[in-house]
């Protein structure tokens, strides 16, 4: 079954424009750039995450939210907020 990743980082929690790079130092396969005045924007490579939660675990804000959604999931609009049943 395949599954599908979407890292997202709220810019009203995330240190915008502070010294911050928590979630840059700590992601393995780097999905985070710093851009913008904003530490956790999220890079082209985001499909690479492999779901270690480190970033979670090591954001100061809880800015970061990781979204996982399998593909039966997707098609029936399961886990979609405001779907019809």
């Amino acid at each position: 079954m395949s599954l599908f990743i979407a890292v997202r980082v709220d810019p009203e929690r995330c240190r915008a424009g502070q010294p911050c790079t928590a979630c840059i130092g700590v992601c393995p396969v780097t999905i985070f750039e710093g851009r913008d005045g904003l530490a956790g924007v999220i890079g082209e490579n985001e499909d690479e995450c492999i779901l270690c939660d480190l970033c979670l675990a090591r954001c100061p804000t809880d800015a970061i939210a990781i979204h996982k959604l399998y593909a039966d999931e997707i098609r029936t609009g399961a886990g979609v907020q405001g779907s019809a049943k």
